[in-house]
């Protein structure tokens, strides 16, 4: 009696992990298969080389852009101080001026005493009292223009202060990304665990954007997932009502994509309630994996950062 489809397949699932151990034959059949769709270590090497390379000219930019930022805010500085100066100077005449009023009022009390010389004085006093009114008068159009000038250079210093907090917070988000991404290929490569680096893209998600990400680990008891009883791990981020379901890794495969879709369909069924969006978080999504989300609608981010920005910019 021939065998039917699903029976050679689990055959296969039962029977394929004892033949690549003592085959060699299998074995050089597995890896044949594998290398059309796997990169090897040399071409990954490069790769991860060419993103160091990529992160480091981004970095030594940012360190420039900031250099120069520093150079204007030392600028701005000098230019405050100087303000400073003429504002002093500006008290300093204003309070001669403050003297010379009262030197005039003692000379008119001198002028009561001697009555004979009133007119003569008084003339005299009024041509000065009007210099004086002129001078007083170009005094408070130098102030007005001097409170003018204070404004728009407090308007400046702000516009200066949002462009540092801006600098500053691309820098937060871009040493954030690199993060990630060395975490990412540490995990890859075995260096930090794969558990490590979801935690911290999580921490990411729960720290700068406010979302609350559950761990869901549940039991397959009918083996819908992997076609055997299992513990089935899924994301979920429940904000506003909204129902989205996460697959948070250091990178995706095409394999990798329908897994997650199959959690996600079952998770659904499970708890009866349809979910508003699939997103997948990965610094290393490869071509079909990606063919593969856009078959399911499934949202791919290569980076905490992206999808919450995203999920803030949709929540307003």
């Amino acid at each position: 009696m021939p065998l039917e489809r699903d029976q050679i397949r689990e055959l296969l699932i039962q029977e394929l992990p004892a033949l690549l151990e003592r085959d060699p034959e299998v074995q050089r059949l597995i890896l044949q298969l594998a290398q059309k769709y796997f990169a090897g270590r040399s071409e990954t090497d490069n790769r991860f080389d060419r993103i160091l390379e990529e992160l480091r000219q981004s970095r030594e930019e940012q360190t420039r852009l900031w250099a120069e930022q520093a150079q204007r805010w030392e600028e701005q500085a000098q230019r405050w101080e100087e303000q400073a100066q003429r504002w002093a100077e500006q008290d300093r005449r204003w309070e001669e001026n403050q003297r010379e009023i009262r030197e005039m009022l003692r000379r008119l009390g001198e002028m009561d005493q001697r009555h004979a010389e009133i007119d003569r004085k008084w003339e005299e006093q009024t041509r000065r009292w009007e210099e004086q009114a002129q001078r007083w008068e170009e005094q408070d159009r130098r102030w007005e223009e001097q409170s003018r000038l204070w404004a728009e250079q407090s308007q400046r210093w702000e516009e200066n202060q949002r462009e540092i907090r801006e600098l500053m917070r691309r820098h937060a988000a871009l040493d954030r990304k690199f993060d990630s991404t060395i975490g990412a290929l540490g995990a890859r490569w075995g260096l930090y665990s794969e558990q490590s680096f979801r935690d911290a893209l999580r921490g990411i998600l729960t720290g700068f954007f406010n979302l609350e990400v559950i761990n869901v680990n549940e039991f397959d008891e009918t083996g819908e997932v992997f076609g055997r009883p299992e513990q089935i791990e899924l994301d979920v981020i429940i904000k506003n009502g909204l129902l989205l379901i996460c697959e948070i890794k250091s990178s995706m495969s095409k394999a990798d994509m329908y897994l997650f879709e199959r959690k996600a369909r079952w998770y659904e069924r499970r708890h009866e309630r349809r979910a508003d969006q699939l997103i997948v978080i990965s610094p290393m999504v490869d071509v079909p994996a990606r063919k593969v989300a856009e078959r399911f609608g499934i949202v791919v981010y290569s980076f905490a950062e992206d999808a919450g920005d995203a999920l803030t910019s949709a929540e307003r």
